[in-house]
């Protein structure tokens, strides 16, 4: 693998936001990541600035179906903000450090809050498909394993060499985005979300274990970008949108698919912007 994207510094970080900010007339204050289906969230940006991420130095191009690759720049509720439309995975083959490079470059543009979102697998029994959870903690379940996106030497200019997880997802942050739901009848559950690596999904005793461990909903993303998103003192908003419910039991009847994942994001979509909006709003 390269060392460039295996191990990248702050000179791969900062030749990134250069080149985003000799592309864009936008200097954004508020970066947001679109999950599986949800890209559509994008269209409610105005007056955008739109940039492939293969056009961008140390980025590395999203493989995955309803992932578009692209960051759009642009204004949102009075706000500068940034979209990725599509992430980058670990299963698709890159490092955590290419995964979360991104989230790098957005601090050094000056971003300092962080909205991400995901299509989840509900695990918790009183979860529906097409329905928003707030993410109040996560497990790292794949950080543990030793894909931690902050192994390897530190950058105190950057962040601490050991960063506090106490308070991963910034209560102010979440206490708006519960005001916005009940104002505008939203319904939206609550609950710790975990990430795995994938890309195949859970068996059913993976589920059975992962609920016995205090998940929610079950995801192959999201972590390691607010690990380092926190690692530098970004504040992070985190919702996912409950795409399907994982199995408990082996079954002929059910089964999960990516484009089960995308059709539900339909669904998800309207109410995650109403949402995201409603925060902008407030902040």
């Amino acid at each position: 693998m390269n060392i460039e994207y295996s191990l990248p510094t702050k000179q791969h970080f900062q030749e990134a936001a250069n080149y985003i900010l000799a592309q864009t007339q936008y200097r954004p204050q508020i970066g947001i990541i679109l999950g599986s289906g949800i890209n559509q969230l994008a269209d409610a940006v105005e007056q955008t600035d739109t940039i492939p991420y293969t056009d961008i130095p140390h980025f590395v191009s999203s493989t995955v179906q309803g992932h578009a690759g692209r960051l759009v720049a642009g204004v949102l509720e009075n706000h500068n903000v940034l979209v990725m439309q599509g992430r980058i995975h670990y299963y698709e083959g890159y490092s955590m450090q290419q995964v979360t490079l991104p989230i790098r470059v957005m601090h050094l543009l000056g971003i300092e809050t962080l909205i991400v979102t995901n299509a989840a697998g509900g695990i918790a029994p009183h979860l529906q498909a097409g329905e928003l959870m707030l993410i109040t903690d996560h497990l790292n379940l794949i950080g543990m394993a030793g894909l931690n996106p902050l192994i390897g030497p530190n950058d105190p200019d950057l962040g601490p060499r050991f960063p506090d997880m106490s308070q991963v997802y910034d209560p102010e942050l979440c206490q708006l985005a519960r005001q916005v739901a009940r104002a505008e009848q939203i319904p939206l559950q609550e609950g710790v979300y975990i990430c795995l690596a994938g890309p195949s999904f859970e068996t059913p005793a993976d589920i059975r274990f992962l609920r016995a461990i205090g998940a929610d909903a079950v995801g192959m993303s999201t972590v390691p970008e607010v690990t380092v998103a926190r690692h530098m003192g970004m504040r992070v908003l985190g919702i996912s949108g409950i795409s399907n419910i994982a199995l408990t039991e082996v079954t002929q009847q059910q089964t999960s698919t990516h484009q089960q994942v995308l059709e539900t994001g339909r669904i998800i979509v309207p109410r995650l912007t109403t949402l995201i909006r409603g925060v902008l709003e407030q902040i």
